[in-house]
């Protein structure tokens, strides 16, 4: 069982609007009880991704590019082992970069995804990717402690992940509203799309 307090509040939360570069980003860092190494692989070795995420497949260097099974397809811009790992993310102006941060023997991984502001409307952009790498974040931890051991997809719609991705939500919308980046209406049509996309009983 997922203790659901427990892995919301282990994840921090952020939304950023950039005027001038016309983008929206949004952050979600939470850190493990692992070393960075353990983390990189779980992060991007195939077999471990599957276990624990998706299958990925592709040519998987820097300048080649890779398919989520059932997910996103991109490229992959960066690969500097390991502390940093950049793609683009269903379109080429979708980039996520992830950084990973060791002090002493625990590791804190930092994902940045930034879209177009013409793609997210405003901040409130953030309540359609956020909970999902709420998500991620959560099975990653679940694959390092070794408990990710059946399909990452059934369980990405089982009852229990449905009610963290609702706590996960509000956690979004709150963050959108502490940033100032959206308006009201801007943030409550954003936890409508939220809640059709990640609060069903389908994986």
């Amino acid at each position: 069982m997922i203790d659901l307090l427990h892995e919301l509040a282990a994840l921090h939360r952020g939304v950023a609007r950039d005027d001038d570069a016309q983008t929206v980003s949004v952050t979600v860092a939470r850190t493990y009880d692992a070393e960075t190494e353990d983390v990189w692989e779980a992060l991007t070795d195939p077999a471990r991704l599957a276990r624990w995420f998706s299958p990925v497949t592709g040519d998987l260097r820097v300048g080649g590019s890779f398919q989520i099974e059932g997910n996103a397809s991109g490229d992959i811009l960066r690969c500097e082992r390991p502390a940093l790992l950049e793609v683009t993310f269903g379109m080429p102006d979708s980039v996520v970069a992830v950084t990973l941060a060791q002090e002493a023997d625990r590791t804190t991984v930092e994902l940045v995804h930034t879209v177009p502001l013409a793609i997210a409307g405003s901040g409130a952009g953030a309540l359609f990717v956020g909970p999902g790498w709420d998500g991620a974040l959560v099975q990653l931890g679940r694959g390092l402690r070794g408990e990710a051991t059946g399909d990452p997809l059934a369980f990405a719609g089982s009852p229990e992940m449905i009610e963290l991705n609702r706590g996960s939500i509000d956690a979004w919308a709150e963050a959108v509203e502490r940033s100032g980046t959206a308006t009201p209406d801007d943030v409550a049509g954003g936890r409508a799309a939220a809640e059709a996309q990640y609060t069903t009983t389908e994986p």
